[in-house]
């Protein structure tokens, strides 16, 4: 069926702070553990504002730190961060498995 002409698009959802937080720790595993801000930036699709927030939390909480690596400033996924990605990963599958969107 061909939606009318007047039909608009559904936007897509925006990402929840837990995704956005989420997609920061999965990139910095995907990097081998580091990352350079400006990767961040452009991994996370943030601006620079929101990530500047969303490092500080966490930075706060413990899941990343800030390191200097060959003279420049990274952040690293820390253990703790690793376990929130694992624990995330059961309770999306379980939200899949029952159809309630997280």
């Amino acid at each position: 069926m061909v939606p009318p002409p007047d039909a608009k698009e559904p936007e897509p959802e925006r990402r929840s702070q837990v995704q956005i937080y989420a997609d920061i720790l999965r990139l910095l595993q995907r990097k081998g553990g580091a990352a350079k801000p400006t990767h961040i930036l452009y991994g996370a699709n943030l601006s620079h504002k929101r990530l500047l927030k969303y490092l500080e939390v966490l930075l706060i909480q413990g899941f990343i730190e800030q390191a200097s690596m060959g003279g420049r400033m990274v952040y690293r996924i820390t253990p703790k961060g690793h376990v929130f990605l694992k624990e995330l990963k059961k309770i999306e599958q379980f939200s899949e498995a029952f159809g309630v969107p997280i």
